[in-house]
């Protein structure tokens, strides 16, 4: 299984390591069959001259899920190969975390961006430091707000997704708060909200059915939401929860739309109405 963001849709999806360096979140069950390995130029290559063959694109993204943990020689060879190979390329993405956006210097990652590097996707999660532990993030926050910035510093357009409801009940709130805040002190040109859905064979999994996690419920998500839109502070950002898992999807710029954002989330929160939510049966990862 390959996973890419809902953005990279139309993008060669071209395969440079497999599964993830990092693999450890207790929620995330995408990469747990995958023993991680970067897949050798070789064969990145092989993939590069068939596609040449067959397409003409403007979009390449980059998996599984951490291409950055690539050592700079190969990345800046692979990526050589997709500006000689794939003329009409205009734009290359790719995930990152925060432990290997850290591992380049701020001259690397600004070779990257000359290269055709022009946007990095950075899971944070979540801005609360115990929070993030328990996740087994791999993180700090302030790892988390360095990495973010690093790319934004390098003139690579930075996106975060963040994670409604991996505070549970308990946390709920604090998650809130503390998200909206990372996200302040990131300020990224993009934010994507998902909703977190326990999947078997995760860690999670094991609290939730244990009863030590309690999720909160529909509305409740919708409450943090309010407040990382409502608390966070940006300067020019896209502010998405269009994912199929959320309830409520929005896809608004802030800070322009911030108030009537704000106002419809508490609209139907206040309503009580589930007729206004994505129903269970269309939700998904």
């Amino acid at each position: 299984m390959i996973i890419r963001p809902p953005s990279e849709a139309r993008s060669l999806l071209l395969q440079v390591t497999v599964g993830c360096s990092h693999n450890k979140c207790t929620f995330c069950r995408a990469y747990k069959a995958k023993k991680f390995r970067i897949k050798s130029f070789a064969e990145i290559e092989e993939d590069i001259l068939e596609a040449s063959r067959y397409i003409s694109i403007e979009k390449v993204f980059l998996v599984d899920g951490d291409a950055l943990i690539i050592p700079q020689k190969r990345l800046l060879e692979i990526m050589l190969s997709i500006r000689q190979h794939l003329k009409s390329v205009k734009k290359i993405g790719t995930y990152g975390n925060a432990k290997s956006i850290l591992r380049k210097t701020p001259e690397e990652l600004a070779q990257l961006r000359e290269l055709g590097m022009q946007i990095v996707y950075l899971g944070v999660e979540t801005g609360n430091d115990d929070l993030l532990k328990r996740i087994n993030k791999g993180a700090t926050y302030a790892q988390l707000v360095e990495a973010g910035r690093r790319i934004k510093d390098a003139g690579i357009k930075l996106s975060v997704t963040v994670l409604l409801g991996i505070g549970g009940i308990e946390k709920s709130i604090e998650h809130a708060r503390d998200t909206a805040k990372i996200l302040t002190d990131i300020d990224p040109d993009y934010v994507g909200a998902l909703t977190v859905i326990v999947a078997p064979g995760t860690p999670l999994y094991e609290e939730y059915i244990s009863g030590r996690f309690v999720l909160p419920d529909p509305f409740g998500y919708l409450k943090e939401l309010e407040i990382m839109v409502a608390d966070s502070d940006f300067t020019n950002c896209l502010f998405t929860s269009n994912h199929a898992s959320n309830y409520l999807p929005i896809n608004v710029s802030l800070p322009d739309e911030k108030e009537k954002t704000v106002r419809m989330i508490q609209q139907v929160i206040q309503s009580g109405d589930n007729r206004r939510l994505r129903p269970e049966y269309i939700r998904g990862l």
